[in-house]
């Protein structure tokens, strides 16, 4: 598109974690109008009363009413709320749709009401997304663990079990409070949930499957972190690679992708966290290969990949909206 073109958009979903992230980013991307941000229970109160971190930032009110005069329309909706939504109405099809939910991941889901949606992790489909009228978001487990394990699964190489044991933290579990988000729980406390049997497992093992013509079995142990945002996981398998044989594969995979990168130092939750970066580390201990990966869970895990993938859409710089850095201290 022309550079001085603004894409017209619509937000649906706008007054949860994801919603709120992806105003945040969009109000200050060059090549951005966002056109409504649609939110049932709010009115027309100003965004800001809700986000209070964009108070001084935008003038915006949430809409209770839709438009057709826009680009695309993201849907930061619940599970099952996508399906849902455009099941209820009518969204023309020049429209495109980026959806945020789980609800159109799986290929056996992808097609819907005549619309095809493209999964959307651009380290993977990046070619695929250009020409794509419909993304579905990829999670943010799942993006964390795709992305440590897809250069070995693009050459075949997992041969053996994977263990994987990532923690995340408080806004993973999105805006409405539960038990185990409220403060007093969640403060100074770490605990599993959903062990073996986390929903992000099917699009894993299908997305590896795929890229190495394989089915990985992947041991998985989700966590609820004592932190507000970001997602640790530690991933490791059998391997006869050396430790440099494993950094020449990962660096050659990445080498082209500039959200994700490979540090042969440690890495720190805090380097990524209100970034849209996804940051790898390689330990080789005896015949085992650890890869350490990283994300924020609510950007490149959500809303910041969601843009990212908007970006390759439309042809506008990729990190357009998205040069951001850390809070390390």
């Amino acid at each position: 598109m022309d550079s001085q073109e603004k894409i017209k958009i619509g937000i649906v979903g706008s007054a949860g974690y994801t919603g709120g992230e992806l105003i945040r980013l969009l109000i200050y991307h060059p090549y951005a109008n966002i056109v409504f941000a649609h939110s049932e229970s709010n009115g027309s109160k100003p965004v800001s009363s809700v986000h209070t971190d964009l108070i001084g930032e935008t003038d915006l009110n949430f809409s209770n009413t839709l438009s057709n005069d826009i680009d695309v329309l993201f849907l930061c909706v619940g599970h099952e709320n996508a399906r849902k939504f455009l099941s209820e109405t009518n969204i023309p099809q020049h429209i495109r749709i980026i959806d945020l939910s789980q609800d159109f991941r799986l290929t056996a889901n992808s097609n819907f009401q005549g619309r095809e949606f493209i999964y959307g992790l651009p380290e993977l489909q990046r070619d695929k997304i250009k020409v794509a009228r419909n993304i579905a978001n990829a999670g943010c487990f799942a993006t964390t663990i795709e992305l440590a394990l897809l250069p070995l699964a693009n050459k075949g190489l997992i041969n053996s079990e994977v263990h994987v044991n990532a923690t995340t933290g408080s806004t993973g579990a999105g805006q409405n409070p539960s038990a185990t988000s409220h403060y007093s729980w969640r403060n100074d406390n770490l605990s599993a949930y959903k062990i073996f049997e986390h929903q992000h497992l099917l699009e894993i093992g299908e997305v590896l499957s795929n890229a190495s013509q394989q089915s990985p079995v992947i041991n998985f142990i989700p966590q609820r972190g004592a932190f507000s945002r970001g997602i640790f996981a530690t991933s490791y398998l059998k391997s006869d690679l050396s430790i440099e044989e494993a950094y020449n594969i990962y660096e050659g995979f990445y080498n082209s992708h500039s959200f994700t990168h490979v540090s042969r130092n440690n890495i720190d939750l805090k380097l990524v966290v209100n970034t849209n970066k996804c940051l790898l580390h390689l330990v080789k201990h005896q015949d085992k290969l650890l890869i350490i990966s990283m994300t924020d869970n609510l950007i490149k895990g959500a809303s910041g990949q969601a843009v990212q993938n908007m970006n390759i859409m439309f042809g506008v710089d990729e990190h357009a909206g998205l040069n951001l850095k850390s809070s390390v201290f």
